[in-house]
Formats: structure tokens, C-alpha cells, sequence
């Protein structure tokens, strides 16, 4: 846990400023750019990488990829570099919450993988790349995008303390409760054996 060094204030102020950063919708925005239609429409509604690849471009998905991830990164590192430690891991924190429920389209958000991402290769860059390698690895084996976010997300805090990052451990906590509560339908699914795989 880093230490505190700023006001409440301060530290609710950049939170704003990392929710804003995060609720930026811009799987809605690269579809509707690309003329790819209403996201909301397709698949299964959300928002994020894995239902914009539904779309049928992969360029659209990689994009929405990198600017999600791009949008909890930058408001951390931002935080970090003006305020502090503390200030960017709220505003990383936030931006992820923003993602997932953004006041703009009624708090129905994505499930924050690629923020999620994003803010471990932006404040514990080799856990980070260890969780990245950890999605892609199971994506590879088992073809399920879900399982390849929840098995990323739970190996964080493994990674964050052997790569001896322990001032983030309770944010990588947070950030993968989170990412297993936004992923419960998915859970449910795989359970039944009915969760779809990559590219159907």
C-alpha cells in the first residue's frame, strides 16, 4: 500500500479526473468512426475488445484493445507524475470503475480487461507483462476470452509480489475482485460449459 500523502480531497479529485479518463467509451466510438454500427446492438451488447471483434474488424478490436488500455495507463501515469504514488493508483482505481460503469451510458460499462492491463503495465510493468503473457497463453490454448481475463486477473497479485511490487498488492487485490465480479455471467457460463469461444 503506497503512502498517503495527500488530502481526501486531493485524492477524490484525481479519482475524478481517472473516472473521466476510463469512461470514455471507445469501443462505441472506433465501431461508430468505422462505420461498423451501434455496438450496442451487437453481440452481446458490451462494450469492450472481445464483443468489437463481433463486429467482424479485427483493426476496430485492436484498437478499442489498446486505447482501453491506454485510458487507465494514462491516468495513472499522469497521477503519478503530478501528485504522487497514492494519487495514481486512486485515479487507476478509478479509471477502472469508469470503464466499467460509465455515467454517460447509464453505468453500463465493459469489464475492464484491457484497463485492468493497462494499469499493471503502467505501475508494475513486469507483473503487468506477465498477465498480458498469462492471457494470451490461455486465449492460445483454450480460446476463451473470459477465462483468459480471469485467469490474468488471478494471477496479479502472485506476480506483483515476485516481481516485488507489494506497494500495489492491494490495488491488484481490488482490481481483480472487480474483474471476477463484472465477469459472473461468464463464470456462470463456463460452469455450464456454454461460454463461447474466441471467433464464434
Amino acid at each position: 500500500m503506497p503512502t498517503i500523502e495527500h488530502s481526501a480531497l486531493i485524492l477524490m479529485l484525481w479519482g475524478a479526473v481517472g473516472y473521466l479518463f476510463g469512461s470514455i467509451p471507445f469501443g462505441i466510438i472506433v465501431t461508430r468512426m468505422m462505420g461498423l454500427g451501434n455496438l450496442r446492438d451487437i453481440g452481446s451488447g458490451n462494450i469492450g475488445t472481445t464483443n468489437v471483434l463481433r463486429t467482424g474488424s479485427k483493426k476496430a478490436a485492436f484498437l478499442t484493445l489498446i486505447l482501453d488500455g491506454a485510458k487507465g495507463a494514462i491516468a495513472a501515469l499522469v497521477a503519478g507524475a503530478l501528485a504522487g504514488e497514492d494519487a495514481a493508483q486512486i485515479a487507476g482505481l478509478l479509471a477502472f470503475v469508469g470503464h466499467c460503469f460509465p455515467v454517460w451510458l447509464g453505468f453500463r460499462g465493459g469489464k475492464g480487461v484491457a484497463t485492468f492491463l493497462g494499469l499493471m503495465l503502467a505501475l508494475a510493468w513486469p507483473a503487468g507483462i506477465a498477465c498480458c503473457l498469462c492471457w494470451l497463453t490461455t486465449a492460445a490454448i483454450a480460446r476463451i476470452s473470459s477465462l483468459s481475463a480471469l485467469i490474468a486477473a488471478a494471477s496479479s497479485t502472485f506476480w506483483i509480489v515476485i516481481f516485488g511490487y507489494g506497494h500495489v498488492f492491494f490495488l491488484g487485490v481490488a482490481l481483480t475482485i472487480l474483474v471476477f465480479l463484472r465477469h459472473h455471467e461468464n463464470i456462470r457460463r463456463l460452469r455450464a460449459g456454454t461460454e463461447p469461444r474466441i471467433g464464434k
